[in-house]
């Protein structure tokens, strides 16, 4: 994979290269990138595709992707949430003739994906996480994510019934709602099974900083807890600190199995495998996916890992059973009355969000049962 760091150096040398008439774009004057009738799709990660987390699960997508006749797919790990994407998008759809980009981290939808969109209005970009508002975002960007915290409630549940401590913990990148939902739905999975547990929450303050996650495990384990989940980009530094030390995990993003084989639970997944062949196939067809796409485990966008030895038959049967319900849209996480972690009354008795509101993607709270603060 070409760093997105040197894709800016080409991109410029082209600009210069071009003005000054040396670059040529073939004899006839036509503009070829060289793919002839191939789709070329892109995906830019912003660490390394190997990481046990969320950019190997983009990365198993982009595998599968390959798999398509008639397309070839660009990779770039590594670039960094700065004007640096910018330029790798660029120089994708100038230099290689991308037809559609996957743009994978949060922080590269506005304001990088807002101002080169308009640019290439023949090129699509699929943002993940972003909140696409129709009106005020181009009309050439989807934004699409997966109501993974689906997967963080039977988490919850693994958890709940592993505790021995009655002590969970969550490592957070960054208090944005989508990691809030994570954390309170963990918790009310938990508290499911035993209304006394609580969640102590971390915020590292960034999507990658190994130095300290591995620092709020060890601060979380000192404090009693025996169970861990976490949202940050690479959860392998979390899962291997906990085994070392002899506790639970619950995984997130992709299977992490292989580094905890003694403590591993199960985790929540995402199933870009799937979401991205149907994106890429339904272009190809001339259809369009829309501009906001979501799914949960109904619609094939997350899955689960498989169960680690220390999971019980009684919380394998729980977690089947809700499960079950999710594929069937008819459970709901998200329900009245329930109360933040400091009294106030959020959602009220007889209300329930499901996982299709848009509400729950405005999610400034932590529920009643987890000791941690937001910062707002």
């Amino acid at each position: 994979m070409m760093s997105g760091s040197l894709r800016v150096i080409l991109l410029v040398i082209m600009g210069v290269c071009a003005g000054a008439g040396v670059l040529s774009a073939g004899g006839s004057g036509d503009e070829s990138d060289g793919t002839g009738d191939e789709l070329v799709v892109g995906f830019i990660y912003v660490g390394p595709a190997d990481d046990f987390g969320y950019n190997q699960a983009h990365a198993e997508g982009a595998d599968a992707v390959k798999d398509i006749p008639g397309v070839t797919v660009l990779e770039e790990e590594l670039v960094p949430e700065t004007v640096e994407v910018q330029g790798t998008m660029r120089s994708m759809i100038e230099l290689d003739g991308a037809d559609i980009l996957f743009p994978t981290s949060f922080g590269y939808f506005d304001p990088h994906i807002v101002e080169v969109a308009p640019d290439y209005e023949d090129v699509f970009f699929y943002h993940a996480g972003g909140l696409y508002r129709e009106g005020v975002h181009p009309a050439n960007v989807a934004s699409y994510f997966g109501y993974i915290f689906e997967g963080q409630y039977l988490n919850g549940i693994a958890a709940g019934h592993a505790s021995k401590t009655d002590k969970l913990g969550f490592i957070g990148a960054i208090p944005i709602p989508q990691v809030l939902e994570n954390i309170n739905a963990f918790t009310l999975g938990a508290r499911s099974v035993n209304p006394e547990i609580t969640t102590t929450v971390i915020f590292t303050g960034g999507w990658s900083d190994p130095v300290a996650e591995a620092n709020a495990a060890n601060s979380l384990i000192d404090q009693g807890v025996d169970v861990i989940t976490m949202h940050v980009d690479s959860p392998k530094v979390i899962v291997q600190t906990a085994e070392e030390r002899g506790i639970y995990t619950a995984g997130y993003h992709a299977n992490q199995f292989d580094l905890a084989p003694r403590g591993y639970l199960t985790g929540a997944e995402w199933n870009w495998p799937g979401i991205y062949t149907r994106f890429v196939t339904t272009f190809m067809e001339g259809s369009s996916s829309g501009n906001f796409i979501r799914g949960g485990f109904q619609e094939g966008f997350i899955k689960m890992s498989p169960f680690g030895p220390s999971v019980s038959d009684e919380a394998k049967q729980s977690i089947a059973g809700v499960r079950a319900r999710m594929e069937d849209g008819d459970f709901v996480i998200f329900r009245g009355p329930l109360s933040d972690n400091e009294g106030n009354l959020v959602i009220p008795e007889g209300v329930e969000l499901p996982t299709t509101d848009p509400k729950l993607e405005e999610m400034d709270y932590l529920v009643e049962g987890v000791i941690g603060s937001t910062g707002f």
